[in-house]
Parts: C-alpha cells; structure tokens; sequence
C-alpha cells in the first residue's frame, strides 16, 4: 500500500455519518449476509498535497461484505470494506498507479438483564483514506500524501447501568491506536534524513481513556449528568523528533535530541452535562468543563497546563429521511509540529476548536440531497509554532438517485482548504477540490 492521505478533511465528517448509517442499516436487517459495491469515476485537481498541484482522473472500487446476528439479548455484527482506487496521473509517470484500502468492523451490544447494558465496537484500518485512520472532527494536522503501510485501531467498551428509576450510571473505555510507516530517523542519520522527524516518530501512540458519568433522569426527556475523565497517551515511534542545543547544555546525555516518548501525557477531565429531547423530532446535548494535561516526560519543560473542554450537538429531524445537526467540540489533540523554539522547547499538543453542521434532505421518494460543512481552528501549544494557528475548511455536497431496491447512483463534490498562519508552521496550507460520479449495488 503506497501513498497514504492523512488529511483532516471533510470527509472524515461525512464517511464517519456514513459508517453509522451502515452499522445501523446491518442492525435493522433480517438478512444474516449483506454484500455491497461501490463503483467510482472522479477528479482530484490537488491529489497529492505538500508537493506541486497536480490533477487526476481515477477510478475507485469498493466491496463490502457484512455478517449481522441479531439474539434475544444480544446483538453482534462483523463487516470488511476493502478499497481500491486508481490514478491516472501516477500511470502516466511511471508510479504505481493504485492505492488499497482494507477496514474491519466488529459490533457487540448485549443486555446482561434490565439493568445493566453492555456495548463493545472496534474499528480496524489500513490504507489511504482519512477517513479511515482519523474519523469525524477529532483532527490530526497531517495533510499531506506520504508513504507507507499506515494502520489505526479504534476501540470502545462502554457498560450503562441503570441503579434506579432516575440514576444511572455509565463507563466507558476508548483505545485508539496508530502506526505509520514513514519511520527511520536515528541520531546517527539525523542530518542526511530527507523527512524528518517521521510521522511514525512524531503520531505513533497508544491512546488510552476511561470515563465515568452520574446521570440524573430529571423527566423522561431531560438527563443531568457530572463526569470524569482519565486519558493516556504514549507515542510508541522511538525514534528522535527534534534537537534542541539548551537541551543538549541541561541534559548532556540526551545528546540534545527529542525523543518520541518525551511526548507523552495524562489529562484528566472534568465536566457537566444536559441531554435533552425539545420535542419528539428535536433533540440534543452538551458538556463542559476543563481538561488539566501532564506533560509528565518532558526531559527539559515537564509541565502542567489548562484548557477549556465542550461538546455540544443539535440533531433536527423535520421530515421523515431530512434532518439537519449542528455541533461544535473543544479539546487538545496531537500535532506533527515540533520544532524547538528558541529556548529549547519544542510543540506538544494542538488545543481545537470544531465547528460543524450537516443536512440530509429527501428530495424525493428516490432522490436524496446531503451537505456537510466543518471548519477546524487549532493553535499550537508550545515549541518554535506556540500561539500560532491553522485553520481547515471543509465541504461535501452529494446527490443521491436510489434506482431501485438494489441499485443506486451518486455524484457529489468535496472541497478542502488548509490556511495557515505564522512562519513557524512547518506544512504550508493547501486546497483542494474532488467531483465524483458512481454506481453503488447492495444484497
């Protein structure tokens, strides 16, 4: 697998609501076996950002086969997705012309009795889509193409419990994982090392995160809830990710480089909540509170910080098949930003702020319109970038003609623009537009 797109785009947004819509549409079926395909034709007029803009007509092609058992008390599902798409650029000078993409899918949902509600999901990806490696708005700053076998595993275990008619309890425990394969800098080839620091030195990490929330069912349409978080990451690159020469002065034996471990973090979270169903077709919710982050393994400026958390969401359903969902998220997450500043510290975390809305419209019985908006705004936290900014657009627009039970077609339109701000930022910004038509078949 060459040519991985690591960009936090629209797309992610989109194909993580798509995702969903599968998983459900696996759940509601009576058929144990589903089969589906995706044929593609599109253009990418920016296929590969971080170098020279250069267009491509491609084709994409997609199966997919699902397994669902559906139990008295329990529900369980497993689905594979494998991708394959084909530039004609790449083709034309003399580059491998395919990407591959291969995802895995595993759902559980069981009631152990009336009280108590168990929900195990896990999500295995490797290949060329971001979507597949950074689902929804939670964004890496990678936006280039680079190369390599690049995998990430989300998982999830949540267990509800309900202790009496208006109290209830829920904790949940999320892993992600990540490993890219540009790798290879060492402290001996440091100087002759064309991309460094690695991606694999700087974003591979083991994420780990358990949460308990105190419900409150005030009425049978409004939840009060209070929450804790803990959250733990280690980057597992082990390799050197930046030299800092006040390093090298206070601490001789780390020959003045960085490390990727120096990197790692515990946050905890705490934070109030709201979910509340306005009337039957409009509901939502909201958290807030702080996030308190350790950098706890910074060999020079091991320090302590803090920083606003929130989510929020809106969800309208205002004909059957139409609704329209608004939300926004504050959180810190990780960045490929690095450099040392002058005194020697270098970038360790990103604080974002998302913004994002999306409508699905049914036009007709058979027609069905979607339009996706989100705009990313970070600032880096620390290092030669701290204080300074990047911002990403994006917007997906698809049409929908369903032709019959089995067949449908869809065209639509992706755009993505990265401004960046301030002369520390290591990637410069960059825009992209992608148009595609196809045919997608499901039994």
């Amino acid at each position: 697998m060459k040519n991985l797109f690591v960009s936090a785009g629209l797309v992610a947004l989109g194909a993580a609501a798509l995702q969903q819509s599968a998983l459900a549409a696996d759940v509601n079926s009576p058929k144990d076996w589903s089969i589906s395909g995706t044929l593609r034709g599109f253009y990418d007029d920016n296929y590969e950002p971080g170098t020279a803009n250069s267009g491509t007509f491609g084709a994409e092609v997609s199966p997919s086969v699902s397994y669902h058992l559906p139990l008295q008390q329990t529900d369980l599902g497993i689905r594979y997705t494998y991708g394959l798409y084909y530039y004609q650029e790449r083709n034309d000078t003399g580059q491998d012309a395919f990407d591959q993409t291969h995802q895995v899918d595993l759902w559980l949902d069981h009631a152990f009795n009336e009280r108590w509600h168990g929900k195990f999901t896990d999500t295995f990806a490797a290949g060329q889509e971001p979507e597949l490696l950074q689902p929804m708005q939670n964004g890496e700053s990678v936006t280039h193409r680079v190369n390599g076998d690049n995998i990430a595993n989300h998982g999830a275990v949540a267990l509800t419990t309900d202790w009496a008619r208006q109290f209830s309890t829920v904790f949940t425990y999320n892993n992600n994982f990540y490993d890219y394969d540009n790798a290879g800098a060492t402290e001996a080839n440091w100087l002759t090392t064309p991309d460094r620091p690695t991606l694999a030195g700087v974003l591979n990490r083991d994420e780990n995160s358990a949460s308990i929330d105190f419900k409150w069912h005030v009425q049978p349409e409004t939840t009060l809830f209070v929450g804790y978080q803990y959250s733990l990451v280690n980057y597992t690159g082990d390799e050197p990710i930046a030299f800092s020469i006040p390093l090298l002065i206070d601490k001789p034996g780390s020959k003045g480089f960085y490390q990727s471990s120096d990197r790692d973090s515990m946050t905890h979270y705490a934070y109030v909540g709201l979910e509340h169903q306005f009337t039957p077709n409009l509901g939502g919710s909201a958290r807030g509170g702080v996030s308190y982050t350790d950098i706890y393994n910074d060999p020079l400026n091991s320090n302590t910080s803090w920083a606003p958390y929130a989510d929020v969401s809106l969800t309208y359903t205002y004909l059957p098949g139409s609704y329209v969902q608004v939300g926004f998220t504050q959180n810190i997450n990780a960045t490929d930003q690095v450099q040392p500043d002058s005194s020697g510290n270098m970038t360790q975390y990103a604080e974002s702020s998302v913004g994002y809305a999306s409508l699905n419209h049914k036009i007709t019985s058979k027609l069905t319109g979607s339009v996706i908006g989100r705009i990313q705004y970070s600032t880096f936290q620390g290092g030669a970038a701290s204080s300074e900014d990047e911002t990403d657009y994006s917007l997906g627009v698809n049409l929908n003609y369903m032709i019959n039970q089995h067949f449908s077609l869809d065209v639509g339109y992706n755009y993505d623009d990265v401004v960046t701000s301030g002369s520390e930022v290591v990637d410069v910004g960059y825009s992209r537009n992608r148009a595609y038509l196809g045919l997608s078949a499901n039994y």
